[in-house]
């Protein structure tokens, strides 16, 4: 395909179904907002179904769904740096140091407070539950996902060692396939659309380990099988992939996971954090 991706869209519109044109006219009229949609958002906010997005994008001669979005996201008005040009944080060439430091601290701000307006005190009480009653706590992700996963594995590792990190997706799936009821999932995934994550999860089902999900999308794929939804704010762009700001609010979920599950024993989780603490304290200089 040469050119924008609208421009393609416009020249193939005639010879469109009437879903599709129906969704090329949302997507004309919402082409910014679409770039941050799940699948699921985008057919129910557009009026199709979740099949027609998919034969539209291959119609287009793209891959899938999430080729669209990058698609749509180099069409629409980008910086200099890459970036989407449709907020006041985003960065140029011309911004002084200064300035970056300024705008990179307001994405973050935006991230954390978004992030604390979807926590659902309820839905984190369960979550805790579960991580309290497991025998083994599986924290796991892929591409940028798993650095979050290693994050709260480290975290943890403090107070329990009942935590595990497993960076590659085939020992993932292994681990899971040994797994039992008696087990958690603590799954990063900001997307929660990855067929590494769904092969994972539908082995999870099947051996009735329960799924803790942290995402961005509460109607994505890895939502359908997860147990507990825990959304993290800050609306990422597909050129802006692994952003700190993404990463900011995942953390600060791990942070309120962390401190309830020590809530629940708090003499117990405090020496161990004490005995850790000491551990690493003789590899200091």
């Amino acid at each position: 395909m040469n050119g924008s991706i609208l421009e393609y869209i416009t020249e193939q519109y005639h010879s469109l179904t009437r879903s599709g044109k129906k969704l090329a006219d949302y997507i004309f009229t919402n082409t910014a907002a679409v770039q941050y949609l799940s699948i699921s958002t985008l057919a129910e906010n557009s009026g199709v179904s979740e099949a027609t997005i998919t034969r539209f994008c291959r119609s287009l001669g793209l891959s899938g769904y999430n080729d669209l979005k990058l698609a749509l996201a180099k069409s629409d008005y980008v910086t200099d740096l890459g970036d989407p040009d449709d907020s006041p944080e985003t960065i140029t060439s011309e911004d002084t140091m200064g300035s970056v430091f300024r705008k990179l601290y307001a994405s973050n701000i935006i991230s954390l407070n978004d992030t604390l307006e979807l926590l659902d005190e309820s839905v984190v009480e369960k979550a805790i539950d579960l991580l309290t009653a497991a025998d083994r706590i599986f924290c796991f992700g892929q591409g940028g996902s798993m650095v979050m996963a290693m994050e709260a594995w480290a975290r943890f590792s403090t107070a329990s060692s009942r935590f595990v990190h497993i960076a590659d997706s085939h020992m993932q799936a292994m681990n899971i396939a040994l797994a039992s009821s008696k087990d958690v999932i603590l799954f990063f995934s900001y997307s929660g659309s990855t067929k590494d994550m769904e092969d994972i999860m539908s082995i999870a089902r099947k051996n009735s380990v329960s799924i803790i999900l942290i995402t961005h999308f509460p109607k994505s794929r890895a939502a359908e099988f997860a147990d507990v939804v825990l959304l993290c704010g800050y609306n990422e762009s597909p050129l802006q992939s692994g952003s700190i700001a993404a990463k900011a609010g995942q953390l600060f979920i791990i942070e309120c996971l962390f401190y309830g599950f020590c809530k629940r024993n708090p003499e117990v989780f405090a020496a161990a954090r004490s005995s850790t603490a000491e551990a690493i304290t003789r590899k200091l200089l």
